[in-house]
């Protein structure tokens, strides 16, 4: 990975941290992401402690809001002339249905449009850069969700496993209606199932779905382990010009049955453009 240069999401902690290291460790330049400044500067001191002289920059941005994720690409493509791989994993899930400044259920908003938007932002200059990567940390979650295109925001019922499995396989479709447009870019685009991993994630919420996560965190992998397969999706000689896939433990998979429907991917694509305020 010398002279390459990546941007990691989520980048402060559990995967996207052991993932941003890994890139570290294989000499590229990596731009971390994050939506606290003081973790981010953090990150990056303990990642240039653990692999010195590593080129590492600082991004902030909460990718939940559409403003910030257009000052995050503004940032990244007037510091970075050439922009090698982009690795989607910010994510989280909430137990409270909440609404971003952008008027849109926050699950779907930051861990759904965040990636759509963010990468349409940089599709140019990693098209200009090819070959190049795009990997979208989704998740085995994605099997149990459902598009509900007469609620997508469940602002009639919400469920925080719902919203989440929802937004996970909108980030398999996203995958393959772009795949199919990038054809013949040089830019390749896959999803990934990290694995259950012991991370922050849940940590913040409460009710059962919070006591639950708490019960389980111990028995979890490490997030080194879920960084294994985005490393390798990011990384591999042998993916070069593979596109359009979904890995777990990574090796190719096959996602679920509504994921591979190609209507379903071309109607959430053009929902997702319209929610970000793109044409189609």
């Amino acid at each position: 990975m010398a002279g390459t240069v990546c941007l990691v999401t989520g980048a402060t902690s559990g995967i996207g941290y052991e993932t941003a290291l890994g890139l570290a460790r294989a000499g590229a330049r990596v731009g971390l992401a994050g939506r606290d400044a003081r973790k981010v500067e953090r990150t990056i001191r303990e990642i240039a402690a653990a692999v010195p002289g590593a080129e590492l920059d600082a991004f902030v941005a909460d990718l939940s809001a559409q403003a910030e994720i257009r000052r995050l690409a503004a940032e990244v493509l007037a510091r970075y002339p050439r922009l090698d791989l982009l690795v989607n994993n910010a994510g989280a899930i909430f137990d409270r249905r909440e609404t971003t400044v952008d008027g849109i259920e926050r699950t779907w908003a930051l861990d759904h449009l965040g990636y759509v938007l963010l990468t349409l932002a940089l599709l140019d200059r990693l098209k200009a850069s090819a070959p190049a990567r795009i990997v979208n940390v989704a998740s085995a979650a994605h099997t149990r969700g459902r598009i509900d295109f007469d609620d997508l925001e469940g602002a009639k019922r919400y469920s925080a496993i719902k919203a989440y499995a929802q937004a996970k396989l909108g980030n398999v479709l996203f995958t393959a209606a772009l795949a199919r447009r990038l054809a013949g870019t040089g830019v390749t685009v896959n999803a990934l199932h990290p694995g259950v991993i012991n991370t922050g994630f849940a940590r913040n919420t409460g009710g059962l779905l919070g006591f639950g996560w708490g019960l389980i965190r111990p028995f979890l992998s490490a997030p080194a382990d879920g960084a294994a397969t985005s490393l390798h999706v990011a990384t591999a000689p042998d993916l070069a010009g593979v596109s359009g896939r979904y890995f777990a433990r990574s090796r190719p998979v096959a996602p679920s049955a509504e994921s591979q429907d190609r209507a379903v991917q071309e109607r959430v694509w053009e929902i997702s453009l319209r929610q970000v305020g793109l044409t189609a």
